[in-house]
């Protein structure tokens, strides 16, 4: 296993057994699914997806998925790459891609950092990462993936101009989010109202781990930041 430090993916990797199906699916279909991270990247990430594509995505930490799949199905002429290392959203991922025939979908199941250093420079339309573990307590904000770091390779392969989008309903995360991206040089917040940063974006489904937050009295906080 990759080692874990500062800023990379924590947290428990497998939960429940998969079931029969699901597990035949992980052996037979994420290796046709997943990003080869052996050899270096094509020149155009358009090229790495089955459908002819305009735009290419990256979504880190798609949790349930929910997201991820409603932009691919909705947006047939964009590619995503999406990132999760837990396997039963994994499966859950991969299950989805088989059984919808959706071409516009590449998927990796470690830490996001081996993804954005692979990934040439300016290569990205978009960015997203919602609803990330928040690691509540103060001792562990270090493992919060968003850090100076972890900002200057969303930043590189961005294209400038482009934007990188971040959901939490914890405020401390807000404010570390907002703080680190105001310290950052090549980041700028693009809200001019509330209603900027209140409000989800355009076409928004929904996450399982939005629809907690709001049972338990939380609402989300939708940040979006231009890369200059």
């Amino acid at each position: 296993m990759t080692e874990r430090y500062e800023g990379s993916f924590f947290g428990r990797r497998k939960g429940k057994p998969l079931s029969p199906r699901r597990e035949d699916l992980m052996a037979r279909e994420l290796p046709r699914l997943a990003l080869d991270l052996t050899g270096p990247a094509p020149e155009d990430l358009k090229s790495l997806f089955g459908a002819d594509v305009d735009t290419v995505c990256l979504e880190v930490g798609f949790g349930g998925g929910e997201h991820l799949l409603h932009r691919a199905r909705s947006e047939p002429r964009t590619g995503f790459i999406g990132v999760e290392p837990f396997v039963g959203s994994m499966a859950k991922a991969v299950a989805a891609v088989v059984d919808e025939k959706l071409k516009n979908v590449k998927l990796y199941d470690d830490d996001a950092v081996n993804v954005l250093d692979w990934l040439p420079s300016a290569s990205l339309d978009l960015a997203y990462q919602l609803y990330p573990d928040p690691w509540p307590k103060m001792r562990h904000w270090k493992r919060r993936f968003i850090n100076e770091p972890n900002l200057s390779r969303y930043a590189r392969v961005i294209k400038p101009g482009a934007e990188f989008r971040f959901a939490s309903d914890i405020d401390t995360y807000i404010d570390w989010t907002l703080r680190h991206c105001r310290d950052h040089p090549e980041f700028e917040w693009t809200a001019g109202t509330s209603s900027d940063w209140k409000q989800p974006w355009r076409g928004w489904p929904g996450t399982r781990y939005e629809d907690k937050a709001l049972r338990e009295g939380r609402v989300g906080r939708y940040l979006t930041f231009r890369r200059i």
